[in-house]
């Protein structure tokens, strides 16, 4: 295991940027306006139970102790073994674990790491989506967006909530996306799937005709649609040596392709030209490939392919769908070669263990070297206000910043 030492000297090492314009530095008067589009909240341990009908207290998520070590029992999901020995943690990782609890200690966070605005998921909230049972499903997400809308609503300009938006019941899903729209939710999220576990060919995707008013919902709102990582099967599917890395790159960000292959390929953007998503947390490395290889499907297999769509599915993606990564150097390097730069949206995963935060300067200055000043104010701010339809503030237009 990397020691400490050897951990935040990989944080914080960087080549300079001697040679840029604009700086990632937060005390930077040429500072690029920047928006974290993957940072998570972190609840408070009654943000369901204190909501939630009678019937379902039960089942909630809890804590159980086994042999002296700490579980968090969930539906759907085998049980999540919790690290309570912190004696290999560093100050920083002890941080990470408590910090991002109120609404002040966040700004104050993200100010110290540059950040303008930042876009928040659940973190416990994002348990709501590990069951198959509609009712259950869709009580926990309420909680989840009366919370987050109490606590962030009123701080949009720095803080945007995702609302959470089970797709079990599709005409309870459009019903809670027009409430959350009315609410002032400037976005929604949806699992990687609508039915959580492996997928299997008999059960329902996001590329079957049922899940077609639920997207002319969401287009009539405006409100763009995002897919976090981990929300459509338990990520720990693999066991044994390097299970815990096997099971980061592939049972959890690898599955958020499906989702992508199912909106471009079955004619869904293509009805609603409106229709913005991204995924989250998901890498962007992959995205050329697989838009090569959904064009070469759409080619190649013409006399198998349905529906007949006017375009090939990469058309849909570059117009309408997005990605969000962290550190993510080879994608960036595949995304000028293939003129994706416009759709990736940078983020510093707050207050997550796998992110970059209060250290993204450092990060940014490692990764995105090859870039222009151009691109880079796209990945770090521009392609997120466009997405999420804000404003770039007027000191960053002052600068040169318009969407």
């Amino acid at each position: 295991m990397p020691s400490v030492e050897t951990t935040m000297a990989r944080r914080t090492q960087t080549p300079g940027a001697q040679d840029w314009a604009r700086s990632a530095h937060p005390d930077s008067p040429n500072k690029y306006f920047m928006v974290s589009s993957d940072c998570h909240a972190n609840e408070p341990k009654d943000w369901v139970k204190s909501r939630i009908e009678p019937e379902y207290l039960k089942r909630l998520p809890r804590l159980e102790m086994k042999d002296g070590q700490a579980f968090i029992i969930t539906e759907g999901n085998r049980p999540w073994k919790i690290k309570t020995d912190t004696t290999d943690w560093g100050p920083e990782d002890i941080e990470r674990n408590k910090t991002g609890r109120n609404v002040a200690e966040r700004i104050v966070d993200q100010d110290r790491d540059g950040i303008d605005l930042e876009v928040v998921f659940g973190n416990k909230g994002i348990h709501a989506f590990g069951t198959n049972d509609p009712g259950f499903s869709m009580a926990m997400c309420q909680c989840w967006n009366d919370w987050a809308h109490e606590e962030f609503g009123a701080h949009q300009d720095r803080i945007l909530p995702m609302a959470q938006i089970p797709t079990l019941d599709v005409e309870a899903a459009m019903k809670e996306v027009e409430r959350v729209a009315k609410l002032g939710f400037r976005g929604i999220t949806i699992p990687v799937k609508p039915e959580y576990g492996p997928t299997g060919m008999d059960q329902r995707n996001y590329n079957q005709p049922e899940f077609e008013p639920l997207w002319a919902a969401i287009a009539d709102t405006g409100l763009p649609l995002t897919i976090h990582v981990s929300t459509g099967r338990d990520p720990r599917a693999a066991s044994g040596p390097g299970g815990a890395i096997v099971n980061y790159a592939v049972h959890c960000c690898a599955a958020s392709q499906e989702p992508v292959a199912n909106l471009c390929a079955s004619g869904v953007l293509e009805r609603h030209p409106n229709l913005k998503f991204a995924t989250i947390e998901a890498g962007i490395g992959w995205v050329s490939w697989l838009l090569e290889v959904m064009d070469e499907a759409f080619y190649k297999h013409r006399m198998w392919v349905s529906p007949d769509l006017k375009e090939p599915p990469s058309f849909y993606y570059r117009r309408q769908g997005f990605a969000s990564f962290g550190e993510d150097r080879s994608g960036l390097d595949l995304g000028v070669a293939h003129d994706l730069i416009d759709n990736f949206l940078w983020a510093n995963d707050y207050p997550h263990h796998e992110g970059t935060w209060p250290h993204s300067a450092a990060a940014i200055e490692r990764t995105m070297g090859g870039l222009s000043e151009v691109n880079r104010a796209k990945v770090l701010g521009l392609n997120a206000a466009r997405f999420w339809n804000v404003e770039v503030p007027v000191k960053y237009q002052a600068l040169g910043d318009a969407v």
